[in-house]
């Protein structure tokens, strides 16, 4: 396996709250050096939620998606706070997003978006055994619920406001983890 490049300079391009541009330039074994660019996330890293309900159904929202200017549909999500582990943070973005609290979170991995130019990931955690619980959240609008099941992910995939590839990742491997527990 070749070894990483060395990171001969780094600086910061466009400073911003969300994302940062950072360009770095770099030499590979081979002695070819370039200027590579990439995201890098402005907060202390974030979650995406799995929340299923008590008959085994998935909880989705549908919220909107300013990059793409429609309404998609997807998992609870967002960037954890200052002191918050990531299963801290889940709890309290599926009660701000969604209006429920789970008792039972698990990380089941990590998941990047673009690794070849972004060097966020977002940490994956299943929640279950859900009970009604709404904290105030920083939305401008309401945002709308819906149940799924997961033996039709693929139905759910093939819709035209699903194409965030995050919450499809993260619904296909949270559904893998529940059938291998089932076994």
């Amino acid at each position: 396996m070749a070894d990483l490049p060395k990171i001969l300079d780094s600086r910061l391009v466009a400073p911003g709250d969300i994302f940062k541009v950072e360009q770095l330039d770099l030499r590979f074994a081979n002695g070819e050096e370039r200027t590579y660019e990439r995201l890098k996330p402005g907060g202390l890293g974030a979650v995406i939620v799995v929340p299923i309900l008590d008959d085994g159904q998935v909880l989705l929202l549908r919220e909107y998606a300013c990059g793409l200017h429609s309404y998609e549909i997807g998992l609870p999500k967002g960037r954890l706070e200052p002191g918050e582990s990531f299963v801290e943070g889940a709890n309290r973005e599926l009660q701000e997003e969604a209006g429920f609290a789970a008792r039972q979170l698990q990380v089941l991995s990590d998941l990047s978006l673009a690794p070849a130019y972004m060097s966020h990931k977002t940490t994956l955690v299943l929640a279950r055994d859900l009970y009604p619980s709404r904290l105030p959240g920083d939305e401008p609008e309401a945002i709308e619920t819906l149940t799924w099941s997961l033996d039709d992910l693929y139905g759910l995939a093939m819709r035209d406001d699903v194409s965030e590839a995050r919450s499809i990742a993260a619904l296909y491997m949270a559904r893998e983890y529940l059938s291998k527990e089932n076994r």
